[in-house]
């Protein structure tokens, strides 16, 4: 059968680059042909699985339940007697897949993991519009499963709703549609109901472009709250908004014009956070539901810290709406994923972005993006990209359907891939740190050792990093981030090197949970240890 590029114009466009740009960093893997599930939602455990989630109202997914588990739902307009898995738990070490059994709708549903290592996911649609899950992560293999909390639900239903680990290792969950308040897990005893938050009916438009807000905790333990173009400074203690940002112009960036959003690398003495916002769909294409207006390129850059902050903007190589901002060990973002023309929704994007970019903060600007090697299968509306312990980036899902659809342009996606960046190409091995020893706990604040080995001589300073587990879904990964610690140059100490470090100094700079430890060596990181961050 002859293929036809003007049906399927973005094949062209991928044969031309692959072509072109034969050279460009980074590398692809196959890793499952079949995970069962096209992923909406995914978190890294800290045994080294992930957790892939869809949502449960779907029909048929491609994972069958074990024998005899089945979810029965008479509203479902579907699937009744549903024995399909809409969760899995994949194992990075065997790629195996485990079926899970999730039991209310998860559509759009949001998550975190708290400082115990379990995850809470929250909200959804209908049956699950007002429903707290947990999943306690086991060692691959151990049975362990999602649990639907009965003593607890949510004060206010949430569908597109944000959640953010705080300081002291609860969680406030942010907006939703329909839903301008907050609300926190556990619930606060000294407080009665949701608190409204003004700012996300006002930003709210005829798209609701306010939904998925970008949230993220600043090391003076306030929230950098973003919804459609405009930010806050929140003080979640005394539930007020003490500072307006400068508009970011450009159009919207939420969904369902969503671009993505992080923080950059915290360091030095902890007091600066600067916030990095690209990509997103043009006003009205929503609306319009237009697959072929284009997206934005533009990215904001604020001092979200700063008494007097500007927004900084630059231009990425091309547009990008529905793409992911996945924070590297060294400190370097990889955006990946998404669409060139279009915006979120189903069967509302075209022009698959193919090219993932690295955007290098220390560089000046006009030099912070780097075009690396196109991958081959599209991932659009219901991606994710997740970090992974050996510093690859998982990507799953894009399903821009109401249900499977494999015929189309852009089917549902059920591979998982592996995106290694340059720093893991076979040319920079012989500098590549192996952590050798480590503590499987540190307190805050609290000078420990870390022991590295490495093939050739040490030059310059092995930095050591701490990177959570943030929840990966609609463009956005709630809760990510990246702390670089202090630490004193590497001494050669019986074969090793020991490399004295100080742990972040409080649940602001790092809320307490599990965190991958990474080594880094002239911009190459080992592969990570898994640490408990304590009070």
């Amino acid at each position: 059968m002859e293929t036809s590029f003007s049906s399927h114009p973005w094949l062209l466009i991928f044969i031309t680059l692959s072509t072109v740009h034969a050279q460009l960093p980074g590398s692809w893997e196959l890793l499952v042909s079949n995970a069962g599930v096209a992923s909406m939602h995914t978190a890294v455990t800290r045994f080294n699985t992930v957790v892939l989630l869809d949502r449960t109202n779907i029909g048929p997914s491609r994972k069958m339940l074990p024998k005899g588990h089945c979810r029965y739902d008479r509203h479902d307009d579907v699937l009744k007697k549903d024995c399909y898995a809409h969760s899995v738990v994949f194992d990075l070490q065997t790629n195996e897949i485990r079926p899970l059994m999730i039991l209310t709708d998860t559509w759009c549903s949001s998550g975190q993991f708290l400082p115990d290592g379990t995850l809470l996911q929250t909200g959804g649609d209908l049956d699950g519009f007002k429903k707290i899950r947990k999943f306690e992560p086991c060692e691959p293999d151990r049975f362990c499963d999602w649990v639907e909390l009965k003593d607890v639900e949510l004060i206010n239903g949430r569908w597109y709703a944000t959640n953010q680990i705080l300081p002291d290792g609860t969680v406030i969950i942010v907006g939703g549609r329909g839903t301008n308040t907050v609300e926190y897990y556990p619930p606060r005893k000294t407080q009665n109901g949701a608190v409204e938050l003004k700012f996300l009916a006002e930003v709210e438009d005829n798209q609701m472009d306010n939904l998925y807000p970008y949230v993220h905790l600043l090391p003076n333990s306030h929230l950098f709250i973003f919804a459609n173009n405009k930010a806050v400074m929140y003080d979640h203690e005394d539930n007020k908004v003490i500072h307006e940002y400068p508009e970011l112009l450009g159009g919207p960036r939420n969904y369902p014009s969503a671009g993505s959003s992080v923080m950059l690398a915290l360091d030095g003495d902890f007091k600066t956070a600067v916030i990095v916002i690209c990509g997103g769909a043009e006003y009205g294409a929503f609306i319009e539901r237009s697959t072929d207006t284009p997206a934005h390129g533009s990215c904001g850059r604020i001092i979200a810290t700063d008494p007097n902050p500007v927004w900084e903007m630059e231009d990425m190589p091309f547009g990008r709406v529905m793409g992911d901002m996945v924070m590297l060990p060294t400190g370097d973002v990889l955006i990946i994923n998404g669409a060139q023309s279009g915006t979120q929704g189903f069967e509302m994007g075209s022009n698959p972005c193919l090219n993932p970019v690295l955007y290098r903060p220390d560089q000046p600007i006009g030099l912070r993006f780097m075009t690396l090697n196109p991958g081959t299968v599209p991932r659009m509306y219901h991606s994710t990209a997740n970090l992974l312990p050996d510093g690859r980036v998982l990507l799953a899902g894009s399903n821009p359907h109401y249900l499977y659809n494999f015929a189309a342009e852009f089917p549902t996606e059920l591979r998982l891939e592996a995106f290694s960046p340059e720093y893991l190409s076979l040319d920079r091995a012989n500098i590549r740190p192996i952590i050798e020893g480590i503590p499987e706990t540190v307190r805050y604040g609290e000078a420990f050792d870390v022991f590295v080995t490495v093939p050739l001589p040490v030059v310059g300073v092995v930095e050591v990093k701490f990177g959570n587990a943030p929840f990966a879904t609609h463009s956005f990964s709630q809760g990510q981030r990246l702390v670089k610690l202090t630490v004193t140059p590497s001494v050669p100490v019986d074969g090793r090197y020991r490399i004295k470090c100080t742990a972040p100094p409080n649940g602001a700079v790092a809320p307490p949970g599990y965190y991958m430890a990474f080594a880094v060596n002239q911009g190459v990181p080992s592969v990570a240890r898994w640490v408990h961050l304590v009070p």
